[in-house]
C-alpha cells in the first residue's frame, strides 16, 4: 500500500456499491423534484471567485474556495455552491424564460473544508430553486419538497425536522434592541454560531462584536421564544399552506435559523436529523436580489441544497437504502470450450438485441468457476451452451434461486430468462 499514490484529501472514490447508491439517491431526487414539476438544469465546474466574493460570506470565498490563477491571471475557483451560477444563468437568458422557472441540479462541488464524517472536500449536492416570483407559496412549495423527499426515502418526522426561521422577523427584533446595520450583520454571525460555541466563547463572540449586556439578553430572549413566527405573516401563511399540503409535520419553527450566507433575505430553513448526534442535512431560504446582483434586472427566488455525504449517512442510519443488486435483472452466457465458443458469442449478442442485460464469462475454463462468478455477483439466470444444446441449437438456461434448468430453443431463451428474472425480482 506505500508504494500506491494516495488520493488528493477529502476527494471521493465511488467503487460500484457506492456508485450504485450515488444513482439510487439521484432517482430518488429526481422523482422528488419533477413530480414538483421542476426541470433539470447545470452550470459550469469552475466559476470567477469574483461571482461569490460579493454575497457568499467571507468564510466561503477566503477559507473554503479552490481558488487559483488561470493563464490570463483571472482567479478561478472550482465552484462551491450553485445558486449564484443559477442566478447569472437566469439573468444571461432573462426576457426568454417562462417564469415562475423551476429548475433542479445534482452535480459535484468543492470545498477546503477539514474532512471529518459528513463533510469531504468533494461532494455532490442536490440543489433546487423556483425564481420570479415573492410569495409565501413558493416558500411553502420548497419546504413541502424537503418534507416529500424525506417520506419519499421513508425518513419520518420524529427522524427529521425541517426547522424554519424569517430574516425579516429576526431584523424587525434585532431593531427593537437597537441592533442594525453593520452590526445586524455580525448580530446574525453570532445566531448562526450558536451551537458552534460553548456559552462563554458565544458570550464573548457577542462582546467582541459590539453588543451590550441588554441586547446580548435581548437576543437570547428572542432565541428562546419558539412561538415568536406567530408574528410573522409570511409564517404563517407558510405554516398554513403546508397543513393544507400535508407536511406540516416535518416543519418546526426554530429561530437560531438564520443561515450564513449574505444573500438571504426572507425565509431560511434547514432539516436537522433529530437523532442522537443528529446535524444538518439540508439549507435553504429566500433570496430577493440575486439575479440583480450578478448583472439582471431583481427577480425573487427561493430554494436550497442538501449534499450526498450527509444525506446518505441519515439514509444509512435509519435504514432506507434498499439493498441494491445490479445483477438482479442480469443473465450470465458461459462458454462451454473452445468449440461452442462462437454459438455463446452470438447466442449472448442476440439476448442484448432483445434488450436482456446480458454479460459473457470471456474464456472457457470449467463451468463450475463461471456458476460461482455468476453467484457472487448476484446473476439470477445462467446460460450454457454445451455440445449437446449447439448440435440442436438449444440452450440450458439454469435458475440460481431455486436450481432448477430448462432446455429450450434459442429462440425461446429470452422469454424464458424474462419469466425468471420477473419471478426473482
Amino acid at each position: 500500500m506505500k508504494n500506491i499514490i494516495q488520493s488528493v484529501k477529502g476527494t471521493r472514490e465511488f467503487y460500484p456499491h457506492e456508485m450504485a447508491v450515488r444513482r439510487w439517491l439521484y432517482a430518488l431526487i429526481e422523482k422528488t423534484s419533477e413530480s414538483f414539476g421542476y426541470q433539470e438544469y447545470d452550470g459550469p465546474f469552475i466559476e470567477k471567485i469574483d461571482l461569490y466574493a460579493a454575497k457568499s460570506g467571507e468564510e466561503l470565498v477566503k477559507e473554503q474556495a479552490f481558488v487559483f490563477a488561470d493563464r490570463g491571471g483571472d482567479l478561478i475557483t472550482l465552484r462551491p455552491e450553485l445558486t449564484l451560477s443559477l442566478a447569472r444563468m437566469i439573468a444571461q437568458k432573462q426576457n426568454e424564460l417562462t417564469y415562475p422557472v423551476r429548475w433542479w441540479s445534482f452535480g459535484p462541488f468543492w470545498r477546503y473544508e477539514k474532512p471529518q464524517k459528513g463533510r469531504t472536500r468533494e461532494f455532490f449536492q442536490w440543489n433546487i430553486d423556483m425564481i420570479g416570483v415573492d410569495s409565501p407559496v413558493a416558500d411553502a412549495e420548497l419546504l413541502a419538497i424537503c418534507a416529500t423527499f424525506f417520506r419519499n426515502a421513508g425518513i419520518s418526522p420524529e427522524q427529521v425536522s425541517i426547522l424554519v426561521n424569517h430574516r425579516q422577523l429576526m431584523e424587525k427584533k434585532l431593531l427593537e434592541l437597537g441592533i442594525a446595520d453593520d452590526l445586524k450583520k455580525k448580530t446574525f454571525q453570532l445566531i448562526d454560531r450558536k451551537d458552534k460555541l460553548d456559552f462563554s466563547a458565544w458570550k464573548a463572540f457577542a462582546t467582541d462584536i459590539g453588543l451590550s449586556n441588554d441586547q446580548f439578553t435581548g437576543v437570547n430572549e428572542i432565541l428562546n421564544n419558539r412561538e415568536l413566527w406567530q408574528q410573522s405573516p409570511e409564517l404563517i401563511a407558510v405554516f398554513n399552506q403546508l397543513e393544507i399540503m400535508g407536511v406540516r409535520e416535518y416543519v418546526k419553527y426554530d429561530p437560531h435559523i438564520i443561515r450564513g450566507l449574505d444573500y438571504y433575505s426572507g425565509i431560511v430553513f434547514e432539516a436537522w436529523d433529530m437523532g442522537k448526534d443528529g446535524r444538518a442535512v439540508l439549507g435553504g431560504g429566500h433570496y430577493g436580489n440575486l439575479v440583480a446582483d450578478v448583472g439582471g434586472s431583481p427577480l425573487p427566488g427561493v430554494g436550497f441544497a442538501m449534499g450526498d455525504v450527509m444525506a446518505t449517512i441519515l439514509l444509512e442510519k435509519y435504514g432506507c437504502i434498499p439493498e441494491i443488486k445490479p445483477f438482479h435483472d442480469t443473465v450470465l452466457v458461459t462458454i462451454f470450450d473452445e468449440n461452442t465458443l462462437q454459438q455463446s458469442l452470438g447466442f449472448a449478442a442476440v439476448l442484448r438485441k432483445k434488450g436482456i442485460k446480458t454479460i459473457l464469462y470471456p474464456e472457457a475454463v470449467k463451468l463450475q468457476k463461471q456458476f460461482k462468478f455468476a453467484d457472487r455477483l448476484g446473476v439470477i439466470a445462467v446460460a450454457v451452451i454445451g455440445p449437446d444444446e449447439a448440435l440442436a441449437g438449444n440452450v440450458t438456461i439454469k435458475n440460481l434461486t431455486d436450481h432448477t434448468q430448462i432446455t429450450c430453443s434459442q429462440e425461446l431463451a429470452a422469454e424464458t430468462v424474462r419469466q425468471i428474472v420477473k419471478i426473482n425480482s
